[in-house]
C-alpha cells in the first residue's frame, strides 16, 4: 500500500468519470453531490422506489446510507442493492445509527443476510454494534471509549463473516478485507464539527470503488478526505472550513498525498 497506488486510483476515477448512484442522507446530500463532482465522478441522488432499479443499472457504483431512514428509503435501498448485485455493480452500505436504534439494527442485519455488499461502512460504534447485539450508544457519533485495537478485531470478524470489505471510521480509520488491516491516521477534529463528513466519506468510497474494487480504493477515500481536512483546517469557523474542504477535494495534488499520507498496514495475525 503506497502513494503510487492511491494516486493511480484517483487518476483512474477522473479518467473514467463514473456515475455514482447515492441513496444518502438528505441532510448532507448537497455536499455529498459536490464531493463526488470534486474528485472527478458524477452524482445521481435518486431514491424513489419506482426509478431506482433503472438508475442503479446505469451506475458504476452504488452508495447506500440509511441515515434519516424512512419506509420509502428502506424499500428503495433493497431494490437498488438487488439491482447492483444482479449486475455486478460495486455497492456500499453505510450503517448509520445502528448502535442507537433497533429499527436500523434490524434493517441492516436483515439487509446483510439478503445481500452481499462490496463494503460495509460505519463509525466505531456502528461497526461494534453490528458484531455485538447487546451494545448500544446514543446518537450517531462514535463512542470515544472504543479503541482502535478492539475495533480492528471486530472489523476483521465482520469482513470474514460477510466476505466484504469493512471500513470503521474514527480518529484512526480502519479498513480490512479480513486478512489485511490498514490504519489511516490522517484527518483533523474539525472534520467532526460539520455535519455529513461521514456521508461524504461514503460517497468518496463509491467514487474510488468505481475505478477499482479493492482495499486500496477505500484507503484512497479515507486518505483523501483526511488529508484534505488537514489542508483545510482554519480558525475562521466551520463555514470556511467546509468551503476549504470542497476546494481541496477539487485541487488535491499527488505531491500532497506523497507528503502527508500517514498509514500503517498489518495482517490480521498482528493486530
Amino acid at each position: 500500500m503506497n502513494t503510487h497506488l492511491i494516486n493511480n486510483i484517483r487518476k483512474k476515477t477522473v479518467d473514467k468519470n463514473p456515475l455514482i448512484h447515492c441513496i444518502t442522507n438528505p441532510i448532507s446530500i448537497n455536499q455529498c453531490a459536490n464531493g463526488v463532482l470534486a474528485v472527478g465522478a458524477r452524482p445521481m441522488m435518486a431514491e424513489h422506489p419506482m426509478e431506482v432499479c433503472e438508475i442503479t443499472q446505469t451506475a458504476d457504483a452504488l452508495v447506500i446510507n440509511i441515515a434519516n431512514i424512512t419506509d420509502v428509503r428502506m424499500q428503495a435501498v433493497k431494490i437498488s442493492a438487488q439491482t447492483a448485485q444482479n449486475n455486478n455493480i460495486p455497492f456500499i452500505i453505510d450503517a448509520v445509527g445502528v448502535s442507537c436504534s433497533l429499527l436500523r439494527r434490524n434493517f441492516i442485519n436483515n439487509f446483510l443476510s439478503e445481500f452481499k455488499p462490496t463494503a460495509i461502512k460505519g463509525n466505531y460504534s456502528e461497526i461494534y454494534a453490528l458484531a455485538d447485539e447487546s451494545y448500544c450508544s446514543t446518537g450517531v457519533d462514535a463512542d470515544k471509549t472504543l479503541k482502535p485495537e478492539n475495533i480492528s478485531k471486530t472489523a476483521v470478524k465482520l469482513a470474514q463473516k460477510y466476505n466484504s470489505f469493512v471500513l470503521a471510521s474514527g480518529k484512526t480509520d480502519i479498513i480490512t478485507d479480513g486478512r489485511t488491516v490498514v490504519y489511516i491516521n490522517n484527518g483533523v477534529p474539525q472534520l467532526a464539527q460539520i455535519t455529513g463528513t461521514g456521508c461524504l466519506l461514503g460517497v468518496l468510497c463509491g467514487c474510488y470503488m468505481a475505478a477499482e474494487q479493492n482495499i486500496c480504493s477505500l484507503v484512497t477515500a479515507c486518505a483523501v478526505l483526511g488529508i484534505c481536512g488537514e489542508l483545510s483546517q482554519t480558525s475562521k469557523g466551520n463555514g470556511t472550513f467546509l468551503v476549504n474542504l470542497m476546494d481541496n477535494l477539487t485541487v488535491l495534488k499527488d505531491e500532497q498525498i506523497d507528503e502527508l499520507l500517514n498509514i500503517e498496514v498489518k495482517t490480521n495475525e498482528e493486530i
